[in-house]
């Protein structure tokens, strides 16, 4: 049971950090533990509470949301939870109590806060469900992507700017459709009901920066997709060459 344990956390380590993993396993990692290149082992930290905290606060949004019971109740959480993304993660520095735990939670808990924004809206019928299936599907994408780049590199792509753009313009746009202001005009472009914005139905002009993310999620997943190849192709070149030389050397 202990092994099994053990394997798990080496496994998940080596998926937040594999480069600090790697040298805490071998010795190397001089920095101070709990620093970031040097994170604990420990669970109960200041950094780490602040954070389930923020998932008690997404869960009470999505249930006062979805609810009716207080729109401004629903997003005062939302507003709380988003705000202390920034605040745990400066606890943690500040204090020097980085966490592996906290390494873990950080991204999940980022992916659960946009998530249930998303469901929120689905719910109430603000938002198309084509939307969130397609923010979905791009990050299973990207992450078994990135799963098989890891068989040939174990640094990861290097993050593009688009994507923090198309992130951006996702959560700026979600977050303003949460606050349903302002509400604009339908363009009246199209007649499909699953187009909010671009038919004649009005809606909450964060629909737009949505739409724009999306694009750009679109760019994002083709440009890792070309990147990726890259780094296949050229790993694989590589094999046959590293081979060669090796056999050179035994003759």
């Amino acid at each position: 049971m202990s092994e099994t344990v053990t394997r798990i956390r080496t496994t998940v380590k080596a998926g937040v950090d594999p480069d600090t993993m790697h040298r805490q396993m071998t010795g190397a990692a001089l920095a101070p533990i709990g620093s970031s290149e040097n994170p604990s082992n420990r669970i109960f930290t200041l950094a780490n509470i602040v954070t389930f905290c923020r998932l008690a606060l997404t869960i009470a949004f999505l249930v006062t949301f979805v609810s009716h019971t207080g729109r401004s109740l629903a997003l005062a959480c939302y507003a709380i939870a988003a705000t202390t993304d920034f605040l745990d993660g400066q606890i943690a520095r500040r204090t020097q109590t980085v966490s592996w735990l906290g390494k873990v939670m950080d991204p999940v808990m980022d992916r659960l806060l946009l998530f249930t924004g998303v469901l929120g809206l689905i719910i109430t019928g603000e938002l198309p469900a084509w939307v969130a299936a397609f923010v979905i599907l791009r990050d299973a994408y990207l992450f078994v992507g990135a799963l098989i780049v890891r068989r040939w590199r174990r640094r990861p792509i290097d993050v593009v700017y688009v994507g923090k753009a198309a992130t951006a313009c996702l959560m700026t746009g979600f977050v303003d459709m949460l606050l349903n202001v302002p509400r604009v005009a339908g363009l009246g472009l199209v007649h499909a009901p699953w187009l909010p914005g671009l038919n004649a139905d009005p809606a909450a002009l964060g629909i737009f920066l949505v739409y724009i993310g999306v694009l750009l999620s679109a760019i994002t997943a083709i440009v890792y997709t070309r990147t990726g190849l890259n780094v296949i192709h050229e790993a694989q070149a590589a094999q046959p060459a590293a081979g060669r030389k090796g056999h050179d050397e035994e003759a």
